[in-house]
């Protein structure tokens, strides 16, 4: 299809034919008459505009078919679209897209199906909030639990003795919950002072020959299991347990024979900072004649085979140790029996 119209020839023109006006002569004019002033030529007639160029197709598509209308360079205007339609094109990558996708939701209900199945085969504490809650029920065991079940009457000592003798102990005192300031040693106070110091409980045990005496304690704090598990390796790299001005005090029962046990009849004792509670276990034991003791020993020195010291000789560390340790035993169990069924 041509894009320019096409240019009809014009017949020449006669011979003969004048292509321009011959200039007449033209008569002078009258005396006094206005002379004629000559009109000025028409301008030619403006020429027509040029017709738009016709749209082009761009590279890649097909040319636009002829037009039917030769007078025109284009097909006059319709409601159908004059480009060509996009068709979507499916992502290449839409199988690997939907296979990861699906990888991912079967590895996910994996790992949630295996924390689960853990939980249930080990009995997770994380999946039991009652479990979680330990330090907050030990924590308040002192005003909730009754004394008996803290410090019972009668404590027995099998194979606690010397020689691994049989030993047995009768409560004949429990001190009136205390604030820590005065029951314990300021010193021994200052070193317990990162866990916070809550609360003191005492009791006195005297054995069934009355020949000794010990004071056992429970020291309540406000730690987590971070801060006690901080200071328990205190103690034990320092060696705080065998520092005898650390030694704790003693709780003398009036009218028993317990009534002169006082700190100059200290004789050996034991502190034990627990991890799984906020408690530490403190026993100190003494004669129960009220005798003085010059040079006390911790209960591993008192217990060392082949001491040969007075607490050594008499068996006060085995009677520290032996009621110490039935009485953490019994706090443990409290503890355990409260935290798995809720109060």
């Amino acid at each position: 299809m041509e894009i320019t119209t096409r240019l009809r020839p014009v017949p020449a023109a006669p011979a003969s034919a004048e292509i321009t006006t011959r200039l007449r002569p033209v008569p002078p004019a009258p005396a006094g008459a206005v002379p004629r002033v000559p009109r000025p030529p028409a301008a030619p007639p403006a020429a027509p505009p040029l017709p738009p160029r016709p749209p082009q197709s761009p590279p890649g598509f097909p040319s636009a078919p002829p037009s039917p209308y030769p007078w025109s360079w284009q097909r006059p205007e319709t409601p159908q679209e004059t480009t060509t339609r996009l068709r979507p094109v499916a992502s290449r990558h839409q199988p690997l897209r939907v296979a990861s996708a699906l990888a991912c939701v079967v590895l996910g209900l994996g790992l949630i199906g295996g924390a689960a199945t853990g939980s249930w085969l080990t009995g997770d504490s994380a999946a039991e909030p009652a479990a979680r809650d330990t330090f907050a029920t030990a924590r308040g065991l002192w005003h909730n639990v009754p004394v008996d079940t803290l410090f019972p009457r009668t404590l027995s000592g099998d194979g606690a003795g010397p020689g691994g003798a049989d030993r047995e102990w009768t409560r004949i005192g429990v001190a009136p919950d205390s604030g820590c300031a005065g029951t314990l040693d300021p010193l021994l106070l200052g070193t317990l002072r990162p866990v916070g110091c809550v609360r003191v409980l005492r009791a006195t045990y005297v054995d069934a020959t009355s020949t000794s005496v010990t004071t056992v304690g429970l020291v309540f704090t406000q730690a987590d299991a971070l801060a006690m598990e901080t200071l328990r390796n205190r103690f034990r790299d320092e060696n705080l347990a065998e520092r005898a001005d650390l030694m704790p005090r003693t709780f003398p029962v009036k009218g028993t024979v317990a009534g002169g046990f006082g700190d100059a009849q200290r004789a050996s004792w034991t502190v034990n900072v627990l991890t799984e509670t906020p408690v530490v276990v403190f026993a100190v034991s003494g004669f129960a004649d009220g005798r003085k003791v010059t040079a006390p020993q911790p209960v591993d020195k008192a217990m060392a085979k082949g001491a040969t010291t007075a607490p050594a000789q008499s068996g006060l560390g085995h009677e520290a140790k032996g009621i110490a340790d039935r009485i953490e035993r019994g706090l443990r169990k409290t503890v355990s029996a409260r935290t798995a069924t809720p109060q």
